[in-house]
């Protein structure tokens, strides 16, 4: 399809956008830990603005550096002394002809930074709530990790009297005006996700009896005072616009629709040139925080965005989820005049170039794993699974090799795709080597429970088939093979082992390894294991590949829901990120699922954020999830587990095992000892799942 209205020049106030796509501001902690500006995050925006975007909005400068800090390494905007780092970012940004916005802000509530160093955290009103509820399912190092610089910290509130309210007004308009000096071509106000001016806004975190409190426009009050005192700073003609939450999930009474429509217009009203309309959940609930402000339902704010549209006569930013084929229908309607994209960027800064050569299919999408964001939960700097250059920029270049050399990678997985795309973007002469008839390896599995990931393997496909590289399938590769096609270097990316289980019953007929049932509905496979069942599921499996339903993940997930393998009752023993995502995957399918784990938590390999979804989700679906378990025997029928008060016996029509794999160094390490050059890259060398195999694919592939 045509993108040519999400392509087209936009305007704010008297600033021209090259696009309608501005990276939206995101917390990186790519700063350094002063506040000012490096190499890093310069580098990591300059990728953005010449990957095509019409502006990048530069998250979470702290308008009051180092108070009012919610992350370790946020940019500080507070004092001149940032000026140097400031103006460099904005020039990188728009040397590419892009235009360089920064985002102001105040954490309030969540200015952990302000606990860390024994200062009290500036609020409208004391707190009704603290986020304790999502710390049950971090693991004792992801724990550390979150509370390491809070150690012996003591939470502390200041409600903000007259005094504060005039000192927080005069930090945004010094730093609004400093931005201006900086370079940048425009500033925005954060007024939504829980920081302080939205907490005035919302009626649930603003409990005040005075000016600034009660009906709406009390609550109003201190944003249209900031905009006024920032727009007598910076002037008539410097875009200033504002983050605004449209309604706040699981908060009674919280901001609603109406409430955000009204805002807007008293916004516009007092200067703002645009309006950014996001949202806000509860942050004390895991499923919360992928509800707003990350929100993993595609376009859930596009009707929000569509009602502050009808209200207002300035410009009306869309976010959250939006796909680039909605974006375009969504600027062409007139229902909003920009969208703004955060994760898709960083899975792919180039998204708005390749759109605009009207090449969609070239870019590589977001999986939304929230790798991205959980990494600044644990105090981290933001990296993204699917591409390993986000948050690398100067030090993962893709250059020319100094010499051309033959490199074979054995395993079509995404860890030898990545390597076999990288190389051939070197220059490197590939051939790729996959024992199957199909590329994607385990990743094509993972997709049938985890649609998104089903995007990241056509990609990877398409790009290993339009570069200049030899892909054959259905080769397994031998020692022989290795020396009949003498390559210079090989890359091993043959994905985990997975040994036979050793349990009593095993073997029984109603047992599935990850293998097995990776067979069974994939179509991949010598078909032992469909031998296994009896003859009218072996004649429903063997029509699904002659239909062609087996080479699908969307077809698998649509006929699974009509008949799959499995009885009513399944037992999955492992619960890390393969369980759970098959525990999702069956009780949408309507089983009755038991996990089991032998440790004390669930989905240490999943992203923390996206852990608190998947595990809110199986609870609401009341899946049993058992921890601090061992699966001592498999009988028929049922599972016999030793649990803290001895043994136990669990029905099971059917067990999935789903834990067991191993690295698998067998291959490298016979080339190895052949003399040859060999590389390892995924889960050969170690479980990674999908980001560590993405990652060791462009590792090895710039090591060539």
């Amino acid at each position: 399809m045509s993108f040519q209205h999400l392509m087209s020049e936009g305007r704010i106030g008297g600033l021209a956008l090259r696009n309608r796509i501005l990276m939206a501001p995101m917390g990186s902690n790519l700063c350094e830990t002063d506040g000012h500006c490096g190499e890093r995050i310069q580098a990591y925006y300059e990728a953005r603005a010449r990957g095509g975007a019409g502006a990048v909005i530069v998250g979470v400068a702290a308008v009051a550096w180092p108070q009012g800090n919610c992350n370790p390494n946020q940019v500080g905007i507070s004092g001149d002394e940032f000026l140097p780092g400031l103006s460099a970012l904005a020039r990188r940004v728009k040397q590419h002809g892009c235009r360089a916005i920064i985002q102001l802000q105040h954490a309030g509530k969540v200015a952990v930074r302000d606990m860390a160093a024994g200062r009290p955290m500036l609020v409208p009103s004391l707190p009704k709530h603290s986020p304790d509820d999502m710390m049950t399912a971090l693991t004792p190092d992801e724990m550390a990790a979150f509370v390491k610089s809070l150690a012996g910290a003591k939470i502390e509130y200041k409600v903000a009297d007259s005094g504060d309210i005039a000192w927080l007004i005069e930090r945004f308009a010094d730093a609004a005006e400093r931005a201006q000096r900086a370079g940048f071509d425009g500033v925005e106000l954060h007024a939504g996700h829980g920081y302080i001016l939205a907490e005035f806004l919302s009626p649930y975190t603003n409990q005040r009896d005075d000016a600034y409190g009660g009906e709406l426009a009390n609550r109003a009050r201190l944003l249209c005072e900031v905009l006024q005192a920032v727009r007598a700073r910076v002037g008539d003609d410097f875009p200033v616009w504002l983050r605004l939450d449209a309604h706040e999930y699981r908060l009674e009474p919280g901001i609603t629709i109406d409430d955000a429509v009204a805002t807007a217009q008293l916004a516009e009203a007092a200067g703002a040139s645009a309006v950014h309309v996001s949202a806000y959940a509860n942050s004390s609930s895991g499923i919360g925080f992928t509800e707003a402000p990350l929100v993993h339902e595609p376009g859930a704010y596009l009707g929000f965005a569509r009602a502050v549209k009808q209200a207002v006569n300035i410009p009306v930013i869309a976010v959250g989820r939006v796909e680039p084929d909605v974006a375009e229908q969504v600027i062409a309607r007139g229902e909003a005049d920009f969208i703004s994209m955060a994760r898709k960027l960083l899975a792919d800064p180039e998204l708005p170039n390749k759109l605009a050569a009207n090449q969609p299919e070239t870019v590589r999408p977001c999986i939304y794993c929230y790798t991205c964001v959980s990494r600044i939960f644990l105090n981290d700097h933001l990296i993204c699974a699917v591409n390993a250059q986000t948050g690398f920029e100067s030090d993962t270049v893709i250059e020319p090799a100094p010499v051309a050399r033959r490199v074979l990678v054995v395993g079509g997985g995404p860890a030898g795709m990545e390597a076999a795309r990288v190389a051939a973007l070197r220059g490197h002469q590939v051939t790729l080597c996959e024992a199957s008839g199909r590329l994607g390896g385990t990743a094509f599995f993972s997709a049938i429970p985890y649609p998104p990931n089903e995007k990241l393997v056509d990609y990877l496909v398409g790009q290993v088939t339009s570069l200049p590289i030899d892909v054959q399938l259905n080769t397994s590769v031998s020692e022989a093979f290795v020396d009949t096609l003498a390559p210079d270097a090989v890359v091993v990316a043959t994905g985990a082992l997975r040994p036979a289980s050793p349990l009593p019953g095993a073997e029984l007929s109603h047992v599935y390894s990850g293998d097995q049932l990776r067979e069974l509905m994939t179509g991949s496979g010598d078909g032992g294991a469909a031998a296994r069942l009896p003859l009218l599921p072996r004649c429903l499996l063997l029509a699904g590949r002659l239909l062609g339903i087996t080479g699908s993940g969307a077809l698998i997930r649509r006929f699974s829901h009509w008949w799959m393998p499995l009885g009513r009752r399944v037992v999955i023993a492992g619960g890390g990120l393969v369980g759970l995502e098959l525990a999702e995957f069956l009780v949408e399918r309507g089983r009755e699922v038991s996990v089991l784990e032998e440790g004390g938590h669930f989905g240490a390999e999943l992203a923390v954020v996206r852990r608190w979804r998947v595990l809110h989700g199986l609870r609401e679906h009341q899946v049993a999830l058992r921890s601090e378990v061992r699966l001592l025997a498999i009988e028929l029928g049922s599972v016999r587990l030793a649990t803290a008060d001895g043994q136990e016996t669990l029905a099971a029509d059917s067990v999935i095992l789903a834990a067991g794999a191993t690295a698998n160094p067998d291959l490298a390490e016979r080339l190895t000892a052949r003399g040859l050059e060999v590389h390892v890259a995924g889960d050969c060398g170690g479980l990674g799942y999908l980001h560590g195999a993405m990652h060791d694919g462009h590792r090895v592939g710039r090591q060539l």
